[in-house]
């Protein structure tokens, strides 16, 4: 459930990334909310937006879609103009491929946070929250892990997330932009892509085409939102007056499980007893594996009152409900096979 904010009703607000996983959400969430919603969807020859086609209907005509692209500084100047607020989500995320097509992501991530924040600037835009990750620290040198913890590149990714969390911090200190740096640990829920390790889990185990499930390293440890907790922390960043800006706030539950925990709730609630495999295409480089990641969140919680509700069985449970409603009527991907 999206809790509401009656201080961010009726605002004019843009979110990049609108067409991904929790973009979509957030969208449904400020729509819903009474918000001004423009929401940028990566153009396409498709006539796709994404998630966005996803959505409830009701919620369709209260929303501004349009296509584009964030690296093209002039099309970001002229559609950020007249905006109270920014949800900058927009970002290559996938870790796999960040290995073999570094250059895209330095383009996306970082220059196309750069226009957004340049954009903001000019315009003076009250307010920008920007996404961060929590791969930006690497395998934690100290859990729970808060903001003061160092940042470790250990993939291109999250070296072009630490790229474009700098930028946001130097944009406030160097042109006093009220940008605040959002950084949520391992989201998961509904619409998530299958590259991601909760969602190729469920579809594997409820697949009736496929007799095992096969998974990279399952002794790394997470702690995994779902996407409803991590909506709200959006909003909530949205709408708080106590932010420091500049600077990085956690999100998260301050909880871990292990991914073979987490595979054994999935075959528990979907009562598979297909085998588990692994398979090493799906490893990351030794070194650049993250072992572990614990939020410390008291920063966030203190400023805002924010803390997560759904626990991860629940989550599961949501998640696999809705993929079961997928798989049902043909609506997932031809193959299974893994993504990079």
């Amino acid at each position: 459930m999206i809790e509401l904010h009656k201080s961010i009703q009726g605002k004019r607000v843009l979110i990049t990334g609108a067409d991904g996983f929790i973009g979509s959400h957030l969208t449904e969430a400020l729509a819903s909310q009474g918000c001004h919603v423009t929401a940028l969807s990566y153009y396409n020859s498709f006539d796709s937006f994404g998630w966005l086609d996803s959505i409830d209907q009701s919620l369709k005509g209260k929303i501004k879609s349009i296509r584009g692209d964030i690296r093209d500084p002039h099309f970001v100047f002229r559609l950020t103009e007249n905006q109270d607020i920014i949800f900058h989500l927009a970002a290559l995320i996938a870790i796999p491929h960040s290995y073999i097509a570094a250059q895209s992501y330095v383009d996306v991530n970082i220059t196309g946070t750069l226009n957004i924040l340049e954009a903001a600037r000019l315009h003076q835009t009250p307010k920008i929250i920007h996404t961060s990750t929590s791969e930006v620290y690497g395998t934690a040198l100290s859990t729970p892990i808060n903001e003061d913890h160092p940042l470790q590149g250990q993939s291109p990714y999250a070296a072009t997330k630490i790229g474009a969390d700098a930028l946001a911090s130097a944009y406030a200190l160097s042109h006093n932009v009220n940008v605040i740096i959002l950084r949520p640990f391992n989201t998961y829920g509904p619409r998530q892509s299958e590259r991601a390790v909760i969602p190729t889990v469920i579809r594997q185990a409820i697949d009736p085409t496929i007799d095992t499930i096969e998974i990279g390293d399952t002794s790394t440890e997470r702690d995994f939102t779902y996407v409803s907790d991590t909506v709200n922390a959006f909003v909530a960043a949205g709408a708080a007056t106590q932010l420091e800006v500049g600077t990085p706030y956690n999100t998260g539950t301050g909880r871990t499980i292990c991914i073979s925990h987490m595979i054994d709730i999935v075959r528990q609630i979907t009562g598979t007893n297909k085998p588990v495999i692994t398979n090493e295409k799906r490893h990351r480089p030794t070194t650049s594996e993250v072992r572990l990641l614990q939020a410390d969140v008291s920063k966030f919680f203190s400023a805002t009152n924010w803390q997560p509700s759904i626990s991860v069985e629940d989550g599961l449970k949501y998640t696999i409900d809705w993929w079961n409603a997928r798989m049902a009527k043909g609506q997932v991907r031809p193959s299974s096979q893994y993504m990079t």
